[in-house]
């Protein structure tokens, strides 16, 4: 998705869901900021690496593709922008290898996704915020996986997008380019993808980079054939998806607000978003390369007050000019907690599944260790009553 969904439109919802105004600036700034908090971000400000969530072009360049560097791709792209869907998935007649990259495809309402949601429940709002932005992204990016891998992530000729006709859709080819200075044409259906590469491994095959920027527009809908799913066909149909996506962002934060007393899988707020039904669809179906300015209208009306553009600095002075033992309190610190706490969970579920794509989880190893320690402690406690007796 795009700033449009991630910022505007998470305002809209976040307002819907019973947030004030401030508060819903809060939560949208971080949804959006998911797409821009990288390393090369935070070495600047001189905060924790550990906390980024997103990697740039040119740091993906200089990305290692060793065990190591795909690690930290896996765990960042797989914890904020393509959440597993089900870790535990089995498939027939493949490796343990492949099997361990198969199970890491997105998809909506997966266990990873409740777990998302809960965490945020009690922690700021930038916490809340970057829980949307993980939401949202299961139905933006479905079907694909944030880990390189061609025979996941990769598209073929066979790749076409479905448009709206007078009495029936019709089907056009899309044809893929790699010229990133020129905006994709919607007219003619030339989109820009990442460079074909035969390396599984390749940067060039994660997540929907051969799709290029088509999942995350809401407009979009297409149809292809993906390796993964033995090439049969899968349809992807974005409007659709993203009032979904909008209506459990709803019920999501009236969850998280304390409204609901459990977070459902495959549960919408549908009853909130019906009177506006026609106005959101109407944004979704538009076809155009980013719904911003319509999205800010629609929210503004909601709420009577003004939204302001996304400032990417906004907050970075304050957290620079914060002290060491405050900086947990400013704006970037408490999104970089929650983000360091997102990305912990994703990681620990994927290590605990014995998968080790996205590296060693911290979290795990120490709860064992206290494990180990408590049976020794007791052993060593039945050792000295048995002596005593």
């Amino acid at each position: 998705m795009q700033e449009d969904f991630h910022y505007y439109a998470t305002y809209c919802a976040a307002y819907l869901a019973g947030y004030t105004h401030k508060e819903c600036m809060t939560i949208c700034y971080s949804a959006q900021f998911v797409d821009l908090c990288s390393k090369t971000y935070l070495t600047r400000i001189k905060a924790p690496l550990i906390a980024a969530t997103t990697q740039l072009q040119l740091e993906m360049m200089d990305s290692r593709t060793d065990i190591i560097g795909l690690q930290e791709i896996t765990r960042i792209w797989a914890s904020f922008h393509f959440l597993p869907y089900d870790l535990y998935a089995t498939k027939s007649g493949c490796s343990k290898y492949y099997l361990n990259k198969y199970r890491l495809i997105c998809k909506p309402n997966g266990d990873l996704l409740v777990k998302t949601v809960e965490l945020a429940k009690g922690k700021s709002l930038q916490a809340v915020g970057i829980a949307m932005h993980v939401l949202a992204d299961t139905w933006a990016h479905a079907y694909f996986a944030g880990n390189p891998s061609l025979v996941i992530n990769n598209t073929n000729r066979e790749f076409y997008e479905i448009l709206p006709g007078i009495e029936n859709e019709i089907e056009r080819r899309v044809k893929f380019v790699h010229k990133r200075s020129t905006p994709d044409d919607l007219a003619n259906g030339i989109y820009t993808n990442s460079l074909y590469q035969g390396t599984e491994d390749s940067v060039m095959n994660l997540g929907h980079g051969r799709a290029g920027h088509l999942p995350d527009y809401s407009f979009a809908k297409y149809r292809y054939l993906p390796a993964w799913n033995d090439y049969k066909e899968i349809v992807k149909d974005n409007p659709s998806d993203y009032y979904k996506a909008f209506a459990q962002m709803i019920y999501a934060m009236k969850y998280i607000r304390g409204e609901i007393e459990q977070f459902e899988k495959d549960t919408y707020a549908y009853d909130v978003a019906r009177p506006y039904e026609d106005r959101i669809k109407g944004i979704l179906k538009r076809r155009q390369l980013i719904a911003s300015e319509d999205w800010k209208a629609f929210g503004e009306e909601l709420s009577g007050e003004k939204i302001e553009d996304f400032d990417f600095d906004k907050y970075k002075y304050e957290y620079m000019r914060t002290s060491i033992a405050r900086k947990n309190k400013t704006f970037l610190g408490k999104f970089i907690i929650g983000a360091i706490a997102q990305k912990g969970m994703v990681t620990h579920e994927i290590f605990a599944s014995k998968n080790m794509l996205a590296g060693f989880s911290l979290m795990l190893m120490r709860k064992e260790k206290q494990i180990e320690k408590q049976m020794e402690m007791q052993q060593e406690g039945e050792d000295e009553q048995r002596s005593a007796d």
